[in-house]
């Protein structure tokens, strides 16, 4: 792991959001498609830093691209403009039970508030212990303090009773998809300072 992307100084101007997901699809003669699939699902993002200098921004954005070593480290990334979930929920949410590998709904407790509006569909969740992020992909509007919530993509490791969920500021542990990375001079200021731009592209790691 190779420290957290230094957002405070390096916002985005824009963003791109992927979700990765190999699947093989074959047709029999009479039309029927069959589709397997043949890996772990993956979020992945394309961001474009915001112009600036290199006293101002891009001096410790460039020193921490090249800590990276290209597509080797791991570092995390939330990214600003999802970090804050589309529902409402302010409590200390805790899984409630054992799930396995594979579940894609989870029973959840602790959740504070009347129900309305918990999690919405769009809402990235993390649970403690866990690198993957997964998506709620239903609203959650449970009235009581217990909850079950449908997830994508399906568990990839099992989840232990109580463990604690995130859904705002939800770190993504990600790696450079690319071998060059390059600041591009796009002009300069009035007083001659030159304006750099960078886009990266960012693959969950698993």
């Amino acid at each position: 792991m190779s420290g957290a992307f230094p957002i405070s100084s390096s916002a985005f101007s824009t963003m791109g959001i992927k979700s990765i997901q190999n699947t093989i699809i074959s047709k029999s003669d009479s039309g029927k498609k069959l589709a397997r699939q043949i890996d772990g699902q993956r979020f992945a993002f394309t961001a474009r830093i915001i112009t600036g200098k290199r006293s101002d921004i891009y001096g410790e954005l460039m020193a921490f691209i090249i800590k990276q070593r290209s597509r080797k480290e791991n570092f995390t990334i939330i990214p600003p403009e999802i970090e804050d979930a589309r529902g409402n929920e302010t409590g200390t949410v805790l899984v409630n039970g054992v799930h396995a590998v594979g579940d894609t709904t989870i029973a959840m407790d602790a959740f504070a508030g009347d129900g309305a509006g918990r999690f919405k569909a769009g809402d990235f969740i993390k649970f403690a212990s866990h690198d993957k992020v997964y998506m709620v992909v239903a609203d959650v509007t449970s009235s009581s303090s217990a909850a079950t919530v449908t997830i994508e993509p399906p568990l990839t490791t099992a989840l232990a009773d109580d463990s604690v969920v995130t859904y705002d500021n939800v770190p993504f542990t990600v790696h450079l998809t690319n071998d060059i990375q390059e600041f591009g001079a796009i002009g300069a200021t009035k007083d001659g300072d030159v304006l750099y731009e960078f886009q990266m592209d960012v693959e969950e790691t698993l």
